[in-house]
């Protein structure tokens, strides 16, 4: 879901871009870019959904790779194959990865961030089923939405977006409760620390959004990777010991579909439809990620699919249709 978000923050730029230009009297300008950000062909569509499809099932790749690598390694191998991939497409697209002077300080700050929120996720995950996680994962635009009311200048909650803020938090709730014992405490541990991964996605989106008011999405992308891997290796290396006798394909697999398949593929795939389209072609099937992880964690992991899960599942999925739907102009 990284560059998900990246999306969601430069959706916000254009909008109000937009505005300004209608604002300033160019409305004709104005409606002529958004019937152009409207007219999305057909396969494009398809190959949206099939990113977002990718993303559900990052947390079943997690998954898997816990299996032999523990979630500080899962993190370092991941981000290693990660850096190599965004790198390759910088220099293929012509992208400067040197960050100006005073995109410093934000880039520290995001990747501090990062590295937490990651770091949360796995373990999360591993204490948790992988169909929670990619339910649980996929409410960060609910958190980015309500960081970026309070970070981002000018990023107001209008009540469509509030009611989806609302109706997705339900669906939290019904997923946490729906291996709770009555009497007892709300949800797993696991589960909370991946909702907690979840609420630092959304502020790492908000100040992802204020930075790429000025720099670049695949710098941001990039470093944030970067600055994890000393923090990754210095606690993976103190604390943790890959169960070699567990390496094999799967968990093989797992990491390779995180750092290749995830921030290689879908990321440039991700900013080639951003560029040549528009944000809101990635924003609108936000969605699909969570139902798709579902259904991969069932098929793949043979995890159930229980009547709470499903109604979880629906409350968030349809939360995350109405943060990301576009008002009418």
């Amino acid at each position: 879901m990284q560059t998900s978000c990246v999306s969601v923050a430069l959706e916000s730029g254009r909008c109000r871009q937009l505005e300004s230009l209608s604002e300033s009297g160019n409305a004709a300008d104005a409606q002529q870019r958004l019937h152009q950000d409207n007219r999305i062909p057909v396969g494009i569509v398809c190959v949206a959904i099939g990113i977002h499809t990718l993303w559900g099932g990052n947390p079943i790749a997690v998954k898997l790779g816990l299996e032999a690598f523990p979630p500080l390694w899962s993190g370092l191998l991941r981000f290693t194959l990660g850096c190599f991939c965004v790198s390759a497409w910088a220099r293929y697209v012509g992208v400067s990865l040197l960050p100006a002077r005073d995109e410093w300080l934000a880039l520290t700050t995001i990747g501090l961030i990062f590295t937490l929120q990651v770091a949360l996720m796995n373990v999360g995950i591993g204490a948790t089923s992988a169909t929670n996680g990619a339910v649980l994962i996929s409410t960060n635009p609910l958190f980015g939405v309500l960081f970026a009311h309070l970070i981002v200048p000018g990023d107001s909650v209008c009540l469509r977006r509030a009611a989806g803020c609302v109706i997705a938090f339900v669906g939290v709730v019904i997923v946490l409760m729906r291996n709770t014992a009555i009497g007892g405490p709300l949800g797993g541990l696991g589960d909370w620390m991946v909702l907690a991964s979840a609420c630092l996605l959304g502020l790492r989106l908000a100040l992802s959004g204020r930075l790429l008011q000025r720099g670049n999405e695949v710098r941001l992308t990039f470093w944030q990777m970067l600055l994890s891997l000393p923090l990754f290796a210095c606690g993976a290396v103190s604390w943790e010991e890959i169960h070699w006798e567990k390496v094999g394909v799967l968990p093989i697999a797992g990491i390779l579909y995180q750092g290749i398949v995830i921030a290689g593929l879908a990321f440039t795939v991700n900013f080639y439809l951003m560029r040549r389209f528009s944000p809101s072609v990635m924003i609108s099937f936000n969605f699909v990620a969570p139902v798709a992880g579902v259904l991969i964690g069932n098929t793949v992991l043979k995890e159930p699919i229980s009547f709470g899960l499903l109604a979880g599942l629906i409350f968030v999925a349809l939360g995350l249709i109405l943060i990301a739907r576009r008002p009418s102009r």
